[in-house]
């Protein structure tokens, strides 16, 4: 009987996965992973103290999304099981479930099938030079040998600052997962702020951050150099890497010119600057001081670098360097009265154009319209909004210190974008707009002034 159970809901199943869109199967997907993280995180055996529905919902959310704002702390609401949860949610976020399952697949039949491959190209936006194989494969091993790595380094750093020692393996392996993810989830109450100094944790972080946040596109890219398959590096790997450096620097050097050293810490300014900078455009969202103490000008700088984050098919969230590229590939070419889209003497694809353009003006959008809706339900300052509202699409976790004294309806936007943030603004755009095409209407032409 059971087995008759299992076998039609199997079916049911599969049909409806079918009948969706790509964009809609994934948006499914991450809503159900939300959804039993919700229910197991609701289980009171799982908690320290009492914890709201809504407060349940916000984490489990914030941690498949890999974003790190929270509205009660982890460590003193959730036992060892309930953090755990929250642990496996933030992989199963950071990686994504359908390169999980896809692997599983891989692994047992040594094929990938044409459903899963269009939701992966759905999930990761992926140069037509690397195949979906050889990426799922580098996703899975960089991912396990770094957090290992970052598994060892960060027992050695909470042992050596006096940790006990088995408390310093479940931190180590929670806040590794957490780093190489660009969850933000700390089990710490005040972020890293007490590690401030700590050169050797400062380091771990960044590391792990990098290493998520510059995408498995990098990876698989450089693995395909270094092994012979290619002789030179991807158009794409250099956009992102020369980005980022150039962000990451430039967002340190105003940071640390900008900012009174009394703020970042006299003794160790320049560190601060970084790690801050860092931990803006990897989007993983720790801090070493006090967010709500920076000034106006270097918030507004964090929630530019937030709005930007770092590299497509990664682990950080934002808009993505390519899209700013892309943008600015535009704006360039037009002022030189250029009839294609060129960058570094390359021209971009005019389908690549297209999806920049649209990510662009729907994540903008986004910002605008829930910074709007807060306005009207908080009673924050606007910069604290702004940023809080930045963080959360951007799926970064860095907050002015507002996010547990937010109304409920307050938390719920969060939660909405947290969830579109994950997803992706334009797979989110497809999967709730997007129709056949046997339903388009009939068009034509015409002029409009511009």
């Amino acid at each position: 009987m059971k087995n008759n159970i299992y076998k039609k809901l199997s079916v049911w199943y599969k049909k409806f996965q079918i009948s969706k869109t790509p964009q809609m199967n994934l948006v499914w997907g991450f809503f159900l992973y939300t959804f039993i993280g919700f229910i197991l995180l609701s289980i009171p055996l799982f908690h320290k103290t009492d914890v709201s529905f809504l407060d349940n919902l916000f984490i489990s959310t914030s941690a498949i999304s890999t974003t790190g704002l929270i509205t009660i702390s982890i460590f003193d609401s959730y036992n060892f099981f309930g953090q755990f949860i929250i642990m496996m949610l933030i992989q199963i976020g950071g990686i994504g479930y359908m390169t999980l399952t896809t692997y599983y697949l891989l692994f047992i039949t040594k094929k990938i099938t044409h459903w899963h491959s269009k939701l992966l190209g759905t999930e990761f936006t992926l140069p037509n030079s690397i195949k979906i194989k050889d990426f799922i494969k580098s996703v899975i091993v960089f991912t396990l040998v770094m957090e290992a790595i970052g598994v060892i380094l960060f027992y050695i750093a909470f042992t050596n600052s006096g940790m006990e020692s088995l408390k310093a393996i479940w931190f180590s392996i929670f806040h590794s997962i957490s780093s190489f993810c660009t969850a933000g989830f700390g089990l710490f109450n005040n972020g890293f702020e007490g590690y401030h100094d700590n050169i050797f944790i400062n380091t771990t972080i960044s590391i792990l951050a990098i290493a998520g946040s510059l995408g498995f596109i990098v990876v698989t890219d450089l693995w395909y150099r270094l092994s012979g398959k290619t002789k030179e590096i991807s158009f794409t790997t250099k956009v992102i890497v020369y980005g980022f450096i150039f962000l990451l620097l430039s967002g340190t050097l105003l940071t640390y010119v900008s900012e009174p050293s009394s703020t970042l810490h006299s003794n160790h300014s320049l560190m601060t600057s970084f790690f801050q900078t860092m931990s803006a455009m990897t989007t993983v969202g720790f801090n070493t001081i006090p967010i709500g103490s920076f000034s106006l000008p270097i918030l507004l700088l964090l929630t530019f670098l937030m709005y930007i984050g770092a590299s497509p098919s990664g682990t950080a969230g934002g808009m993505k360097i390519t899209t700013l590229t892309a943008m600015i590939s535009i704006l360039k070419s037009r002022l030189l009265g250029q009839k294609k889209i060129t960058f570094l003497n390359r021209v971009i694809p005019f389908d690549r154009i297209y999806i920049a353009t649209s990510t662009f003006m729907l994540y903008t959008s986004l910002i605008f319209l829930f910074s709007f809706l807060l306005s009207y339900s908080e009673s924050f300052s606007f910069d604290k909004i702004l940023f809080e509202v930045a963080s959360a699409l951007g799926t970064v976790g860095l907050s002015t210190g507002i996010t547990g004294d937010l109304s409920n309806l307050g938390k719920f936007f969060l939660i909405i974008l947290m969830f579109i943030g994950r997803v992706g603004v334009l797979t989110f755009g497809f999967a709730l707009l997007q129709q056949k095409q046997n339903e388009l209407k009939k068009v034509k032409s015409d002029d409009l002034a511009v």
